[in-house]
């Protein structure tokens, strides 16, 4: 196995206290971004960038830290502001980082990166965002299938927002020099 191919295992698998700090501040962040610094329409519908920090885990680190944070952010963030945890949610959750995941790093690896990037959170959205969480909402709630509807002119506004953040920062020569900082070959 090349130097290369042990040092992406071992991060995708949290081999590092690095990464797996990283991720604890991944979840930080999108309990901010989700529960604090969101703008609610409502009891369904909420503007906010919560899947942001999410997707990024899933990107930079691998489909299992993703789902890792992803699932971390929603059970951690739901308790701190007293939701009720809904397993579909929960699951739709972790599903944004590791669909991100999956698809960055393994489906379209050959392409080039904003493609990447755009099919990644695109498909992440779609599949979790829009169908699974629409699905928990419905489930759970009872919340009306025109308020459902919402959701895809909403996460497609929100996707194109995060793809575009997150494109910047790996453009980013300075943050592409941290992350390989953080994701070294050291162990801690």
């Amino acid at each position: 196995m090349t130097n290369e191919n042990k040092k992406t295992n071992r991060t995708a698998l949290f081999g590092s206290t690095r990464v797996l700090v990283a991720c604890a501040v991944f979840i930080a962040m999108s309990i901010a971004f989700g529960k604090l610094l969101a703008f609610n329409l409502g009891s369904s519908i909420r503007i906010s960038f919560e899947n942001l920090p999410v997707l990024m885990a899933g990107i930079l680190f691998g489909p299992l830290a993703g789902a890792a944070v992803g699932a971390g952010a929603d059970i951690i963030g739901c308790i701190m502001v007293g939701y009720s945890i809904n397993p579909v949610i929960t699951a739709a959750c972790a599903g944004i980082g590791a669909v991100s995941g999956l698809m960055y790093r393994y489906v379209m690896k050959d392409r080039s990166q904003i493609i990447r990037l755009a099919f990644s959170v695109g498909t992440a959205h779609i599949i979790c965002s829009m169908i699974i969480k629409s699905i928990g909402l419905y489930l759970w709630y009872h919340t009306q299938l025109q308020i459902l509807v919402l959701r895809i002119p909403l996460y497609t506004c929100i996707g194109l927002v995060e793809g575009i953040i997150i494109y910047q920062l790996i453009r980013s020569r300075a943050f592409m020099e941290q992350l390989e900082r953080l994701s070294g070959n050291d162990r801690e």
